[in-house]
């Protein structure tokens, strides 16, 4: 049997011309292949390109009552729900001034009349064909951005499992802080003092980062990684070296990506996370001992969480403190230990870290 031969489906043309000879003329040159829309003046264009279905192509005229062609090629082009249709001038001026004008606003072509029913039909297949590649295009460079980011989010993970492989207890903490970070940075960004620099993109990128901020312990040995009591103070030396080891580990990951990108790869925040989540806002912190702003916003955050979810946790050297000691403690430490903007952030959703923490797997 046969396969079905799907039929292809039939461009829509929008014709704006307050004329109605002009529309019957360039309906005629067109209709046999296109779907059909007219438009008498401006308002009408721009309301039936933003509409759904929207036009594949404007052919639009210059001189019309009230708004004229310009002003509307120019708010279709300001508008980013109508910016990518294909804009075709039609104009019987004769001035090379207009047509700088058009291109200027972003037209992509221009039709002289009186105009020929052929030159019309061709140069509207002409731009259709090449909005069709650009839409084809612009699917693929979609598919391999997403591609990119869910290989870049698989990294993560399995770098991630390292330390969670060592560790059972730093697995469970490393999912739980991701989720409580998560919620620190929107609450972060709501408020009125939210930090310029912090960005939709940032935050995303800061929260996928997070479950690496204690990969170096990977490289700590095991007697002090999983030692069933307190460190004495020179084990507690080796320990603190996870910060420094773990952004040299991410650092050699990254190193061959930021050359072949030319810019900070996805591993940026990992590794500024990973060195400095316990540094203090007073400088009493390691490994280096960092003040103030000197911490970079995304260490600042998970220093908050880290010890939340340390002091909610129960340890083989301590009990689990509950839910409002915890609060207490970074409370009291806000402006010595941690930004007291973040933790003016975490106060306020204090809860939301109690109940994500309360429903964590293991609790």
């Amino acid at each position: 049997m046969r396969a079905a031969i799907l039929p292809t489906l039939r461009s829509t043309v929008l014709l704006v011309d307050d004329a109605p000879e002009n529309l019957r003329m360039l309906s005629e040159a067109l209709r046999a292949d296109h779907r059909i829309m007219f438009a008498r003046n401006g308002q009408d264009a721009l309301r039936l390109a933003a509409a759904d279905p929207q036009p594949d192509i404007i052919l639009l005229d210059v001189i019309m009552p009230g708004m004229n062609g310009y002003e509307v090629c120019r708010r279709l082009k300001e508008d980013p729900r109508t910016r990518d249709i294909p804009i075709i001038i039609v104009t019987a001026e004769n001035d090379d001034s207009d047509e700088a004008t058009g291109f200027s606003l972003g037209a992509q072509d221009f039709i002289r009349k009186p105009f020929r029913a052929s030159l019309v039909h061709q140069r509207v297949e002409l731009h259709l064909e090449l909005k069709r590649h650009r839409d084809h295009l612009s699917e693929l460079v979609a598919q391999r951005t997403h591609e990119l980011l869910q290989t870049q989010k698989a990294t993560i993970h399995a770098m991630a499992m390292l330390a969670e492989w060592r560790d059972p207890e730093t697995g469970a903490h490393i999912q739980r802080t991701s989720r409580l970070v998560e919620v620190l940075l929107r609450r972060l960004m709501q408020r009125p003092d939210a930090p310029e620099s912090l960005t939709p993109g940032d935050i995303e990128w800061i929260i996928l980062s997070t479950p690496l901020h204690d990969v170096g312990k990977v490289a700590i040995p095991d007697n002090i990684l999983h030692k069933p009591g307190r460190l004495t103070p020179e084990e507690f030396e080796i320990m603190k070296q996870h910060t420094s080891l773990g952004y040299e580990i991410l650092e050699e990951a990254g190193h061959e990506l930021d050359r072949e990108l030319g810019k900070r790869c996805f591993l940026h925040y990992a590794r500024e996370i990973a060195l400095n989540h316990h540094e203090r806002w007073d400088g009493s912190g390691y490994p280096s001992g960092l003040r103030g702003e000197e911490i970079p916003l995304c260490a600042r955050v998970v220093s908050v969480v880290d010890v939340y979810d340390a002091l909610r946790s129960r340890r083989v050297y301590k009990d689990a403190y509950p839910h409002d000691v915890a609060v207490e403690r970074i409370r009291a430490e806000r402006g010595t230990a941690f930004d007291p903007l973040v933790v003016d952030a975490f106060l306020d959703v204090q809860e939301t870290f109690a109940g994500v923490f309360d429903q964590s797997p293991g609790n």
